[in-house]
């Protein structure tokens, strides 16, 4: 995996124990970039620390329904066992003391136990997922034109537009992750699409998800998608 300035190939290049930054609802993939909005001490603390060093936050997603915490109490809350880890590729100041970063995925990973560090923010030890660093291709196992089908039908039903020139030339792993962190589900969904072991499963799973909002929402999918 090249990462900005960086290649990411074994499990050395990784490492062992990492800053988290719980975030309900946000969905970072490999190779995906999320923007972030830092104005919170702590966290502001956190880009500081990992500037100078490795430039890695671990993203993860407090425990959501019945066992979620309250927002006031996110300094202990319990958290997702599986995250991703991105690098810094983008940073700016704004002025008024807060940081505009993008993280690009580098691989996911499983929480194991939590570590004293001595800062404002929690760290971890982590498990990468080994596999997300490897070059396999299995793009032509996505199912492209359901794939499509459902996106198209989700934004008819939503009276939406799309850069239909840019999604043909996407490849399928781009489209299926940039679809997957883009979409406006829930922190269960998320957690899902997160968590499938592979493209074909998350491309699946992203199928299976907005055919049941849509069937939801506005009844005869099968119509929809035709």
């Amino acid at each position: 995996m090249h990462v900005g300035n960086a290649r990411y190939l074994k499990p050395g290049d990784l490492p062992e124990i990492a800053p988290v930054f719980p975030l309900t609802g946000a969905l970072l993939l490999p190779g995906g970039q999320l923007p972030l909005n830092i104005f919170e001490p702590r966290y502001l603390s956190m880009v500081d620390d990992v500037l100078a060093s490795h430039r890695l936050i671990g993203m993860v997603q407090p425990v959501f329904g019945e066992h979620r915490v309250d927002a006031k109490e996110t300094d202990r809350a319990a958290l997702c066992q599986v995250g991703c880890i991105g690098r810094i590729t983008s940073f700016a100041e704004t002025g008024d003391g807060r940081y505009l970063i993008s993280l690009t995925g580098v691989c996911r990973y499983r929480l194991l136990e939590e570590r004293a560090s001595g800062t404002s923010y929690r760290t971890f030890r982590i498990a990468p997922f080994i596999t997300d660093l490897s070059a396999a291709d299995d793009e032509q196992a996505v199912d492209r034109e359901a794939l499509l089908a459902a996106f198209r039908a989700y934004l008819d039903a939503n009276k939406l537009e799309a850069d239909w020139e840019s999604v043909e030339r996407a490849s399928n792993a781009t489209l299926v992750n940039s679809m997957a962190m883009m979409s406006p589900y829930g922190p269960a969904e998320k957690q899902a699409l997160l968590e499938a072991p592979d493209l074909r499963t998350r491309a699946e799973t992203l199928i299976a998800i907005t055919e049941i909002v849509l069937a939801r929402s506005y009844g005869d999918v099968d119509t929809m998608l035709q």
